[in-house]
């Protein structure tokens, strides 16, 4: 706080200078309390101002804010990170550009408008009570987005043809669910005693999502099932502790463990872990991997066989045609997409025997999409670890200067450099411009044409910190953890994806000190949008537990793909992988039930509001444009009475009493949620009448109508799906009450 006023040089009038301020000649304290506003006292010349009235989001704390990140639903339908020119979809009328929001009076007073430019630059006005029509898009690269032209028919053709292949994966899928549910799986036991002894073990606090993820786990373990569950977590957030538990879980009731790595060095990283958890426990661990020599793997081989290895911590080579279990039970596999297609398809074989657990920093965008449309399970953990510090990260040019002053910084602190320079062929040439650059480091090389006991050699020097210069190609990706290397160089970091960035970025800042990352550009030559792309996307996200949110850029970025498919394109970059998401949920649902999914019929009920009042949030009630878009989706989101009062008590509490304009808008989405089981598409309240328009066949005894309007001499039919009712509703307040008199008549 202070350093907020400082920045604005906050003082009263009788302080001639900030520092006279802060020497404490002003009345001035800063505390801390469970206050949500602030209020003056006049009588005492008191006044009290809060962290809300300083800043436009709410305050909250730590643990509650990480807490609503960590649920996968609706993370990607979330508006409030879209800015103008992102492509959205409207359910109605396809995708378009979204340009910001408008204040408009259409002769109704002034309501709130988002404004969305289609192909040939038309333009659509969607009133902000409207906006759970829209949701952000993803599917492909924002510039490559499919824009519609209003009224060319071109949207319903693209939904058509997405909802065919909706019906053939969802029937996919449906064979996958049976093969899943007629399969038995093992119904493990836990030996609290015996777990809690093991957990104690665990140096660190739990996080709140890591203790949410584990004891999913141990669910999922206990059910009966086989498990199929994803665990996606930061670099170094603790998905390996989730490991440990159910290995031990597996060890304790005589299962065997497999634990599948993609790179030498994690196997042995993994089999130190391993080691150290378990060297009080009577459990053999056996480490498959090159820096094993052929008599010991052949040990290993054989004990896997007889029972007497309890778990085996390799590469692909566990998933080797000659590796016998004798009593196989969980599998855990660390970075699947690491992995080629062939052992992916040997894993697809191993998931229909056994348990399988998998962890992930980054998951690519078919196993987030799989995961999020409930083909696997799946736990988010969000949280960082105590005194974790977000890795500074910078985008710039290579320059020397740059490079010396960066490496020297962690010189002069005793820490460690990784430069990553990923071309075996001119390595040697970077070696020598360093050594020039840099005489005060001591360098070595790391690469994967190395021999296996040099390269091995090398990591454990670097470890031990024999030297401090590490000049590496992307060996290092999943290498072993250094807490004490604290800043990466990453050359031509244009030509990384997103998910090896973040990867490689998290090789450092494993501890409590601040952390730099720096991605060189080339001095001359152009980069692509993508890569452009990409390293925007990294350098914003460097918030702690950005991993989850770099895998939604993934997704928009290289485009959602097949979900079963090979194919990283699709019919889901049509439509946006919301809406397909959204089709095949209800593919799903209608041949669950026996019935052939109707393609033309409309996903669900989307009810369009019209009380011709103005409905919005006034400027001069929330006042900044973003908080106030995050505030028209959650609106929007709301499903049920309970989550709009609960969102209404949120807002009197952050922003004072409801102004008129902001009652209507609540009313709105009240009568969205009522009208939505009765079929209502739109609802159009006037001073003088009420029209209700219901979707064809709506779920109401036409008995029931016809009896209201032969009994109710203002209630007439305004043709086959509309009924109208006349009546003086001067007001909204009216006009609400009207429409939910014939709600409760027609329920």
């Amino acid at each position: 706080m202070l350093e907020f006023f400082a920045e604005y040089d906050f003082r009263p009038p009788t302080c001639a200078s900030y520092e006279e301020f802060v020497r404490g000649s002003a009345a001035v304290m800063l505390g801390l309390g469970p206050l949500h506003d602030g209020f003056i006292l006049p009588a005492a010349s008191l006044a009290i101002v809060t962290e809300n009235e300083l800043y436009a989001a709410q305050a909250r704390t730590r643990r509650e804010r990480d807490t609503r990140r960590t649920t996968p639903e609706g993370l990607l339908r979330d508006l409030s990170e879209v800015r103008p020119g992102d492509p959205v979809v409207h359910e109605q009328h396809g995708i378009g550009r979204y340009l910001g929001l408008q204040n408009m009076n259409l002769g109704e007073g002034e309501t709130e408008f988002l404004t969305l430019e289609y192909a040939g630059g038309d333009k659509l006005y969607v009133p902000v009570s409207s906006l759970h029509l829209i949701s952000r898009y993803s599917g492909a690269a924002s510039e490559q987005a499919p824009l519609h032209q209003l009224g060319s028919g071109q949207w319903d053709k693209a939904k058509k043809k997405a909802a065919r292949q909706v019906r053939d994966t969802a029937a996919e899928l449906l064979a996958l669910y049976a093969r899943r549910a007629s399969r038995e799986g093992y119904t493990f036991t836990v030996q609290q005693h015996d777990y809690e002894a093991f957990s104690e073990g665990f140096p660190f606090e739990e996080t709140l999502d890591q203790g949410t993820a584990i004891n999913a786990t141990l669910e999922d373990l206990k059910s009966g099932k086989p498990m199929d569950r994803l665990i996606c977590g930061d670099v170094g957030f603790g998905k390996t502790e989730v490991a440990l538990r159910a290995a031990f879980v597996a060890v304790a009731d005589g299962k065997q463990v497999a634990v599948l790595v993609p790179t030498t060095l994690l196997v042995e990283q993994h089999f130190n872990t391993f080691s150290d958890r378990f060297a009080e426990w009577p459990v053999k661990i056996a480490e498959l991997s090159r820096f094993r020599s052929a008599r010991e793997s052949a040990e290993a081989l054989a004990g896997l066989a007889a029972g007497r290895v309890d778990i085996a911590i390799g590469t692909h080579k566990l998933l080797a045609r000659d590796v016998r279990f004798k009593n196989l039970g969980l599998v855990i596999i660390d970075e699947e997409h690491r992995f080629g297609v062939r052992q992916k398809e040997r894993l697809k074989a191993l998931r229909a025997e056994v348990d399988v657990l998998t962890l992930t920093a980054t998951p690519i965008p078919r196993t987030l999409a799989m995961s999020l449309e409930g083909l696997r399970d799946f736990s988010v953990i969000s949280t960082a670890p105590q005194r974790r510090l977000a890795i500074k990260t910078f985008v710039s040019k290579y320059s020397k200067s740059l490079i010396r002053e960066a490496v020297l910084r962690e010189l002069k602190r005793g820490g460690q450099i990784y430069f990553l320079h990923n071309d075996i062929d001119s390595i040697e040439h970077a070696a020598e411009t360093l050594a020039h650059l840099l005489p005060e480091a001591r360098m070595r090389i790391a690469h994967g044409q190395m021999r296996e006991r040099d390269l091995e050699h090398v990591m454990r020097d670097f470890y031990q910190q024999r030297f401090n210069l590490l000049l590496c190609t992307t060996i290092i990706e999943t290498g072993i953890d250094v807490p004490s290397a604290n800043t990466i160089i990453i050359n031509r970091s244009d030509k990384f994806g997103l998910a090896q960035l973040h990867q490689l970025r998290g090789r450092v800042g494993r501890s409590h000190h601040q952390a730099y990352a720096y991605l060189l550009l080339p001095e001359e030559g152009q980069v692509t949008a993508q890569a452009r792309k990409r390293l925007e996307a990294i350098q914003m996200m460097e918030e702690l537990g950005s991993g989850f949110f770099l895998a939604m850029h993934d997704l928009e970025i290289r485009g959602a793909g097949e979900v079963l498919g090979e194919s990283q394109s699709g019919e889901m970059q049509e439509v946006g992988f919301n809406l397909y998401c959204a089709m095949l949920d209800v593919a799903v649902r209608s041949l669950k039930e026996g019935r052939e999914p109707d393609l033309a019929a409309p996903l669900g009920v989307t009810t369009e509001i019209n009380l011709h009042v103005p409905a919005l949030l006034p400027a001069d009630y929330c006042n900044d444009i973003h908080e106030r878009l995050v505030l028209y989706k959650r609106l929007a989101n709301c499903e049920d009475e309970g989550e709009l009062t609960a969102l209404r008590e949120e807002l009197v509490d952050r922003f004072g009493p409801l102004p008129d304009p902001a009652r209507a808008l609540l009313d709105s989405h009240r009568l969205r949620i009522l009208g939505k089981p009765l079929g209502v598409t739109r609802i159009d309240a006037t001073d003088s009448a009420i029209l209700l328009q219901f979707v064809p066949a709506p779920p109401i005894e036409p008995a029931r109508v016809l009896k209201l309007v032969q009994s109710r001499r203002n209630y007439r039919l305004g043709g086959p799906d509309k009924l109208r009712i006349e009546a003086t509703l001067p007001d909204v307040k009216s006009r609400v009450a009207a429409i939910r008199d014939a709600f409760a008549e027609l329920a």
